[in-house]
């Protein structure tokens, strides 16, 4: 248990910081299926654009790695190309 009152106060926040990133977390898993199991092009076009959108804010927000994002994206977009 934490022995000081700033060790107090950063262990209440880190519960807060880790639920909020665990929704967001949930929120792009969501977002990448959303994206692969678009069987026509025109609806993985459209949820491709939305799991760019949310990978980059998720990546500006410190929440992933850019290079993360980065490479979801570049394998998304993989796949979309893919399809016919």
């Amino acid at each position: 248990m934490a022995q000081h009152l700033s060790a107090e106060r950063q262990a209440r926040k880190a519960l807060k910081h880790r639920v909020r990133n665990r929704a967001y977390m949930a929120k792009m898993k969501t977002a990448i299926r959303r994206v692969r199991e678009s069987k026509e092009k025109e609806k993985a076009a459209t949820a491709l654009k939305k799991a760019f959108k949310l990978l980059d804010q998720l990546s500006a927000k410190g929440i992933i790695h850019s290079n993360h994002a980065a490479n979801k994206k570049s394998s998304l977009t993989k796949f979309v190309d893919s399809l016919k």
